[in-house]
Parts: structure tokens; C-alpha cells; sequence
């Protein structure tokens, strides 16, 4: 599905309309999660089905997300955009009339099937838009930029938001960005035939089987922390996953292709993306668990830290430009992530009383290693396909990452949950054993540490204690993230010497070189 020759101008503007629908999908999962306290009192939902809210949406996006391919083929770029940015933004608005938890749920489902063609969407323009060389590598950055920008900025925005006006305006504010979006679009991506035709032929079982199995893995990975990874609902749901995606597979023309993963660059390129997927999401996710169970900072103190590792990513932008013009792309991916590792593992040392200082250098080495682990990545990932795989490809991509964050977070979840009690047992052992040491470990003088003996001593400094347990669980979590990441070298090694891709040269002739 060639993309018709644009003008620059059109191109980039039709590039930024895409960017901003991704964009409003990536905020709107963390500027909701950072005020589901206030909309549960609003609408006086139960806390046990609260995380629902966010679960629907992540459950509708997880499953479009490999369904943009052939919905790009049916109604073209242009049109999907407009689909899509339509239904996410009546969604919204949807959202904030909402006046109980069934409504709000059913909108969340709505605008998360709208937000999974976002960023497929995105990737695959790059590569239908813009010529091999210079123009994609920004257009790269740029996506990679605004795909980490938007969560960092979230939990700033979302307080911001609950504080000065009511959280209907969470949702509402994607009516002006989606108004954007849709005229931007609408007037400057190419204008190509939609092939409804391809209808006839689309296999409705295999999306079934992708949306439920998908959906299996998705509530398995929210339960799976509380019920135990090996509890019989978790493994039926596991199972649920594994048997479905099996038969989807096997099925001779399924809706996804994923007949693609024959191509090795492509293969390797979603490898990397899981992995970078538990480090990019999780990381997100970690330090606002840190912060706001540890340091007891509100919405908008968050976002202030957060937003480091964007800043940093910003200004490392135009160097990831440079450098992926200059340098083979295996090698520059293995510094970025090389890089992305050990910014992770720098966070694995903090206290309980780090703050934004301590936290400052680890998020500016994650984001300068962003880019330099995306760019080269997705470029070589994409980069030698021809144009009518481009989009099947892009929501595979995306979807190997989207997997990643998942179950990153469902690995931190679990690892927070049982080692926090653990190590509060081995802080008051401590205290009997090695007072002096247990209190160096609290950042307290040893006058202040109670006789461990005594059951009203010990409850005022029970608080202290439990913030030095959870600060271990989640260094111990950040280490993993940095030994996860490291998998992706050996992968990278595997994979050896990478065909670079030629300037001018169209994606399907790529691989004659």
C-alpha cells in the first residue's frame, strides 16, 4: 500500500497529526491511572473494581494494537487516522458524562480500541512517508520522543488537571489535540482507496481467537500478583492465551501475519522491542510506585521528577539523528541499550530518603539511551520490508512492546508484593541482632530505633520500617529491569551484521543489497 508522493510540508504535518493521536493515547493511560482515587469517590465506585478502568483500556488497546495492519489495508492511513481519532475523542467525552462504573467502563473499552491503532500507525508512516536515510531517522526520534514524553508527562498533566478543575477533564482534554489531529490529517495524509473487498476474505475467527487470547494474558498478568502465578485461574487463563494464539497461528490465512517473523531482522527487531517494552514501561512505572509509597509525593511533585527522563531525551534527540546516520545500526543498538541497562541499574541503589537529586542522573541516562535503542531498532526492524507488509509489521512491533510493559509490571507488582514483607521481617531481626546497622540502613541515629521487644516502640517506627522494606523490593526490581535489559546484547550478537538500508532506495528493493 504505496503511500502517493507528498509535499514536505504535507508530509510533516500529516506526521505531526499522527504523533499527536499517539501521543493522547500514551497520556491518557497515565494521567487517568494518577487520579482513579478521585473519580472512584465522584462516581462512588468500589476500590475492587476500580482497576478496571484502567484494565478495559488497556485490554481494548492491547488487542487492536495487531489488527492495524489489515484495518490500514481496508480503509488506508488517512482514513483509519480519522476513524480512530473520531471514536477516541467521542469516547472521551463519553468518559466524562459517565455517571456510574458501567458507562465509564464500556467508554474506557471504546477508546482503547481506538488508542491501539495510534501508535502502529505512527511506525508504519515512517516508512511509507518518508525516504530511507535522514527523513526517517527523524521521523523516528520524533515518534520515539512523543512515545516516551507522553508518560513521563502524565502524572504531572492528570494533577494538574483533578486540582484545578474536576476530573471530567481528564477526558476532556483530548477534544481540543483531537480536533487537531483530525483536520491535520484529513488534509495533508495521502489519499488512497479504501479495499472493503478485503472483507470478504478476512478470517473473523482468528480476530476472535487474537482478542481473546490477548485478553486471557492481559487479566492473567492483573491477577497474577494476588491470586500467585500458579494458582488455577491464572494458569486457565495462560493456558486460555497459549491454546488460542496456537490455533491462531495454525489457521491458514489469519487476520495478523504472522507469517512476517520469517524475516529475521523483523523477528530480532520485536525481540529487542519486548525487552525494551519491560524496561520503558516498567521503569515509568516503578518510580511513581517509589515516590508515592516511599516519599509520599502527590501528582504534580511526581510528574516534576519524571520529567527528566523526556528533557533528556529532547536534547539526545538530534545526536540519535546524527549518530544512526554514521554508524552501524547493530553497534549503536547495542550502546543504547548497553546504555538503558545501566540506567536502570543505577536506580538500584537509592534509599528511602532519594529524591529528586539521587533520581536525576539515572533518568538522563535512560533517556539519552532511549533513542539510540528505538531508532536503530526500528529501522532495521522494518526497514527491508516492502511497503504492503509495512503496516502488519508495525502492529506486531508495537505489540511485542505493548507485551513487554505488561508483564514488566506484572513481574514488579509480584516482586513488590512478596519481598516488601520479606525485608521488613529482615529489618526487625536486624534490630535485635545489629541495632547500630538497622539504623544506618533507616537513615535514623540509633537513638531512635525502639527495643524491638517493645510492641508500642516498634509500631512508631513501623512506617520507617516499611518504607526501607519497600525501597529494597524496588531496587531489587530495578536491577532486574537491568539484567533483562542486558539480554539484548546477546540478542544483538545473534543477530550479526545488518544490511543497511540505501537512501532513495524503495523498502521492497532493500533487500537486493
Amino acid at each position: 500500500m504505496a503511500a502517493k508522493p507528498l509535499s514536505e510540508t504535507r508530509k510533516w504535518l500529516g506526521f505531526a497529526a499522527l504523533c499527536i493521536g499517539m501521543f493522547m493515547a500514551v497520556l491518557d493511560i497515565q494521567i487517568v491511572i494518577t487520579s482513579l482515587g478521585v473519580i472512584e469517590k465522584a462516581l462512588k465506585i468500589g476500590a475492587d473494581r476500580m482497576s478496571w478502568v484502567q484494565t478495559s483500556y488497556l485490554i481494548a488497546e492491547i488487542v487492536t494494537i495487531p489488527l492495524t495492519g489489515v484495518l490500514m489495508r481496508m480503509f488506508s492511513m488517512r482514513r483509519l487516522l480519522i476513524i480512530a481519532i473520531v471514536m477516541f475523542t467521542a469516547a472521551s467525552v463519553g468518559c466524562a458524562l459517565s455517571n456510574g462504573f458501567a458507562t465509564l467502563v464500556a467508554f474506557r473499552v471504546l477508546q482503547g480500541m481506538a488508542a491501539g491503532v495510534l501508535m502502529p500507525l505512527v511506525f508504519a508512516a515512517v516508512f511509507l512517508l518518508f525516504k530511507p536515510g535522514t527523513e526517517q531517522g527523524i521521523a523516528t526520534v520524533l515518534a520515539a520522543v512523543v512515545a516516551v514524553i507522553a508518560p513521563s508527562t502524565g502524572p504531572i498533566v492528570g494533577g494538574l488537571i483533578t486540582e484545578t478543575f474536576s476530573w471530567q477533564w481528564l477526558f476532556l482534554i483530548n477534544t481540543v489535540p483531537g480536533a487537531i489531529t483530525l483536520v491535520l490529517g484529513a488534509l495533508c495524509l495521502p489519499r488512497e482507496r479504501m479495499e472493503l473487498g478485503l472483507l470478504r476474505d478476512l478470517d473473523f475467527v482468528s480476530i476472535l481467537f487474537i482478542a481473546i487470547s490477548l485478553a486471557c494474558l492481559e487479566i492473567g498478568l492483573k491477577e497474577a500478583p494476588d491470586m500467585g502465578w500458579f494458582s488455577p485461574v491464572t494458569l486457565a487463563l495462560f493456558a486460555g492465551f497459549a491454546l488460542l494464539l496456537t490455533l491462531t497461528i495454525i489457521r491458514p490465512r489469519p487476520a495478523v501475519d504472522f507469517s512476517l517473523f520469517r524475516d529475521r531482522y523483523l523477528a530480532y527487531g520485536c525481540a529487542l522491542s519486548f525487552i525494551l517494552g519491560i524496561g520503558l514501561y516498567g521503569s515509568v512505572y516503578l518510580l511513581p510506585v517509589f515516590l508515592s509509597l516511599v516519599r509520599y509525593l502527590g501528582p504534580i511533585e511526581i510528574g516534576t521528577v519524571m520529567i527528566v527522563t523526556g528533557a533528556a531525551q529532547l536534547v539526545s534527540a538530534p545526536l540519535s539523528v546524527l549518530l544512526d546516520r554514521v554508524m552501524p545500526a547493530r553497534f549503536l543498538s547495542m550502546v543504547g541499550f548497553a546504555l538503558f541497562a545501566a540506567g536502570l541499574a543505577m536506580s538500584g541503589f537509592e534509599t528511602r530518603l532519594s529524591g529528586y537529586d539521587e533520581l536525576f542522573w539515572p533518568q538522563v541516562v535512560r533517556g539519552v539511551a532511549l533513542g539510540l535503542c528505538i531508532v536503530p531498532v526500528t529501522r532495521f526492524a522494518m526497514g527491508f520490508l516492502p511497503p504492503e507488509k509495512v503496516s502488519d509489521a508495525s502492529g506486531l512491533y508495537n505489540l511485542s512492546r505493548a507485551l513487554g510493559g505488561i508483564i514488566g509490571i506484572a513481574l514488579i507488582d509480584t516482586l513488590l508484593f512478596t519481598r516488601s514483607a520479606e525485608h521488613a521481617d529482615r529489618i526487625k531481626d536486624l534490630m535485635t541482632s545489629d541495632p547500630e546497622a538497622a539504623a544506618r540502613f533507616l537513615q535514623i541515629t540509633a537513638d531512635e530505633l525502639p527495643d524491638p521487644t517493645d510492641p508500642m516502640g516498634l509500631l512508631g517506627v513501623m512506617d520507617v520500617i516499611q518504607e526501607g522494606a519497600v525501597t529494597v523490593a524496588v531496587n531489587e526490581a530495578w536491577l532486574l529491569m537491568g539484567g533483562a535489559t542486558l539480554i539484548a546484547l546477546v540478542l544483538l550478537v545473534m543477530l550479526g551484521p545488518i544490511r543497511e538500508p540505501k537512501p532513495g532506495v524503495p523498502l521492497g528493493q532493500q533487500a537486493e543489497f
